[in-house]
């Protein structure tokens, strides 16, 4: 059976506009690190790290360790630890660091369980830059130094900086490093560059007076997720300009990978529920772009089922896709000094697809489980 004309059609105008988008990321990625630099400045403004922790007592002690040891004055460093309701040992763990440790009560009804964190630490801070990482994050001896300078700098009111997740011997463990690796290469890219908003709340700097300015999580507090995207949303909005990326190894927050696929996917699920908040109209257009290419593969490779040149088609798609993302994924590897997770790339390409399309879908249409609460 022929392929109708337009199946043809849509499929070079998909992938022509696909790899122009991906040409623009390896473009601004390689001139945004090529452009960045900041001053090595005295310090002297007191910083506040707030840490949300729910269940962390696996994880809370190499985090907090790896902030005791930062090269920042001490004495001009607050850390907070907000307990989001721990059922293990986390606060116990938390007690024998020179942090301070406070207990988020959840409001009735709300599913924000990390925002409310988050303002429940802002509330008590001292400093006046907050940072923000997750207890299950290492960070560099050099970042809060990093980020403060970073974020003075560039005179930003709000920075992102670069996170890593941290290869295993399993395939899904390199998976996920690999398939992140990519996700935080488009974000240095596009905020580097001011293409749109994207950003992690592992790796996280912003003022507090304008937090307050923006309202905090105010409006942004009816989904779980989004203490990094839509916040940051908002800054953008009220104060144009005002977002940068520090784009620096020194900056680098190392996270673990998920230890299962079913984690990995309600992960993945809680990330995508967030989309159809974001109001600015460039990234919303581009995710729905990046959601059709991977759709309209999978459509090629299903009608396969029943039309051999379908399949065929929906095979070079697959190839031409790599292809177009070869250069960029190599240069954000490297970066991440994860250049040996290049050879796998090949292999997850099939699953990244799949998994875009399941998460996307079931990131509007359904519920998931996070920190071992239902979450709608």
């Amino acid at each position: 059976m022929i392929l109708p004309a337009t199946i043809l059609v849509i499929s070079v105008l998909l992938m022509l506009a696909y790899a122009l988008l991906i040409k623009r990321y390896d473009d601004a990625f390689t001139q945004s690190r090529k452009n960045f630099s900041i001053a090595d400045t005295v310090a002297t403004q007191l910083v506040t790290v707030i840490i949300p922790a729910r269940n962390e007592a696996a994880n809370i002690k190499a985090c907090l360790s790896a902030l005791v040891a930062q090269t920042y004055p001490r004495s001009l460093m607050e850390i907070i630890v907000v307990d989001d309701a721990s059922e293990d040992d986390t606060a116990e763990i938390v007690k024998s660091f020179p942090v301070k440790l406070i207990r988020n009560n959840p409001a009735p009804g709300s599913i924000a369980f990390k925002k409310q964190a988050i303002a429940t630490g802002i509330s008590q801070a001292s400093g006046t830059l907050i940072l923000t990482t997750d207890a299950d994050c290492i960070v560099a001896q050099t970042w809060v130094s990093t980020m403060v300078n970073t974020l003075q700098s560039q005179r930003a009111y709000m920075i992102t900086g670069p996170v890593k997740m941290m290869p295993g011997d399993s395939f899904l463990s390199m998976f996920q490093s690999l398939d992140f690796a990519i996700l935080q290469g488009i974000t240095a890219a596009s905020v580097g560059s001011g293409i749109h908003d994207m950003s992690s709340g592992a790796n996280l700097a912003y003022i507090k007076s304008f937090y307050h300015e923006v309202g905090g999580f105010s409006g942004i507090d009816d989904i779980a997720s989004g203490d990094d995207m839509l916040l940051m949303q908002k800054f953008s909005t009220q104060y144009p300009g005002s977002i940068g990326y520090a784009f620096s190894t020194d900056a680098i927050v190392s996270t673990k990978t998920e230890s299962t696929w079913k984690l990995f996917l309600q992960q993945r699920i809680r990330w995508a529920s967030k989309a159809t908040k974001y109001k600015d109209p460039v990234l919303f257009r581009i995710l729905l772009l990046v959601y059709v290419v991977n759709l309209w593969i999978i459509a090629m490779l299903l009608v396969g089922i029943w039309n051999h040149r379908a399949l065929v088609l929906g095979l070079i798609l697959m190839i031409i896709k790599l292809m177009i993302e070869w250069q960029f994924v190599q240069r954000v590897l490297k970066f991440f000094e994860l250049s040996p997770l290049l050879r796998w790339f090949p292999i997850a390409q099939p699953l990244h697809i799949l998994y875009t399309v399941v998460s996307g879908f079931f990131g509007q249409a359904g519920g998931y489980r996070w920190k071992g609460r239902n979450v709608k």
